[in-house]
């Protein structure tokens, strides 16, 4: 199947000096081509038009995209900016740490991370609240034998989610109503209707955040009991200098945003790629019944070097985040080209993961670029969760959910004598953007 461009956009001119990407449609830009085949989007204009292109992401403008090694230096470059992505995705991501630089975003940061990190983590006992919800998940897709994998592992996420922020269960209907209504902000016109989506993720969005400044003062309240959002509001208010609950509120919302697509899209494809190697299931297996039980604590992640490399790998073929938009706040040197000041950037993500310049054999699933290497992971290898002063603050929480479910998931399926075996095309129904999951169609049976 061709690349979805425009037949009637075949004009080649340039935008500061750099060529635009041909094949644009009128309103939408080259996003249906970025949505569904960015991949080879991103080869065609490479071997067309070179390292530094624009293409048109429709309503949020021309952005030039770099294939250039350099391009990923500008994920901790100081004079570029990440405010664009506020201005791309207001209504979601404004105020959050993603969208926030220099010393607003090290004071929000700094005001947050400890709950993060794993001495955090496991004092809120985390690995402990996880592990149940996890291995009921598992063990009611044994007893199904067969389920639709990513709408699974997006339920599994919101269910984690959920009862880190202690949600009750009697909540949890309206809860998974108002997210889906939220989500509706990705892709809502600037028409503001009652019954459009930009009416219903608004008031989504309130309803959320009135919720979570509920749970804020319920935290102040009770300042003495342990949990991830008392630990959150406790180190918020202890930090130093003043800052609004609005930020606070803001960023505990990115974190039910950001925790639930990216993490259960790739908890799909680690069981997608389970599923069509058996080799990756059979050496997972060895190691969850030589390790007996679900880690609980960062400490006991290193008894999992298996799960760990089977995470890093799907990360790195299959990344769940393509493309980062940044603004250059002064002219810049961009390999071979001067960018001037106020370029609207692109950094794919995607491509940087499977280059050939930076990974052996990238097409390759490898569990031994993991296990074999002697040196520690470097920023290359984790740039979804980037570099610099952005680099991704849950980390360590991703890390943790992802080797409990593979060793969950092995020891369950193990024990009932079956396996993951793949049941649709992988490649039919692939998304790239805005973030990108396989299809909702696979299934995955246990058999």
């Amino acid at each position: 199947m061709d690349i979805l461009l425009n037949p009637l956009n075949r004009r080649h001119r340039l935008r500061s000096d750099i060529p635009v990407m041909p094949g644009a449609f009128p309103l939408v830009g080259h996003l249906p081509a970025i949505v569904c085949d960015l991949p080879r989007l991103l080869q065609r204009a490479e071997r067309t038009l070179g390292s530094h292109f624009w293409l048109d992401f429709g309503p949020a403008g021309h952005l030039m995209t770099c294939v250039d090694p350099d391009a990923f230096s500008l994920l901790k470059h100081k004079d570029v900016s990440s405010a664009l992505i506020e201005e791309i995705a207001p209504e979601l991501l404004g105020g959050t740490l993603v969208a926030l630089d220099g010393g607003a975003h090290r004071q929000a940061r700094d005001a947050i991370k400890a709950a993060f990190l794993p001495k955090g983590l496991t004092q809120a006992g985390i690995g402990d609240l996880f592990a149940p919800v996890i291995q009921a998940r598992v063990q009611a897709w044994r007893a199904r034998g067969e389920v639709p994998i990513l709408r699974e592992t997006g339920n599994l996420m919101l269910k984690l989610i959920f009862s880190l922020m202690g949600i009750p269960a009697q909540d949890l209907p309206g809860w998974h109503r108002k997210y889906r209504q939220l989500l509706q902000l990705i892709i809502a016109p600037p028409v503001d209707l009652p019954g459009l989506p930009l009416r219903r993720g608004r008031s989504a969005r309130d309803w959320i955040d009135a919720q979570l400044r509920r749970f804020v003062r319920d935290a102040r309240a009770h300042a003495a009991r342990t949990g991830f959002i008392n630990d959150m509001v406790s180190a918020f208010d202890s930090s130093d200098g003043p800052l609004s609950d609005d930020v606070l509120v803001a960023n505990i919302r990115l974190l039910l945003l950001a925790g639930h697509d990216t993490t259960a899209s790739t908890m799909a494809w680690i069981v997608i790629e389970l599923a069509r190697q058996p080799v990756l299931w059979d050496a997972l297996v060895e190691e969850a019944q030589r390790v007996g039980a679900v880690p609980t604590r960062h400490a006991d992640l290193a008894q999992c070097p298996v799960a760990e490399a089977l995470f890093r790998e799907t990360l790195r073929l299959h990344p769940a985040t393509t493309l980062l938009p940044r603004r250059a706040l002064q002219e810049l040197q961009l390999g071979q080209r001067r960018i001037p000041a106020g370029t609207h950037l692109c950094i794919p993500l995607l491509h940087f993961s499977t280059s050939a310049l930076l990974h052996e054999a990238p097409d390759q699933f490898r569990l031994a670029r993991w296990l074999l290497r002697t040196e520690p992971v470097r920023p290359v290898d984790m740039l979804q969760f980037g570099t610099g002063p952005h680099v991704c603050i849950g980390y360590h929480l991703v890390w943790l959910e992802m080797v409990q479910f593979c060793i969950a998931l092995a020891l369950t399926m193990h024990k009932a004598g079956v396996r993951p075996q793949l049941l649709s095309d992988v490649e039919k129904g692939r998304r790239y953007y805005p973030t990108a999951h396989p299809s909702m169609a696979i299934r995955i049976g246990f058999s």
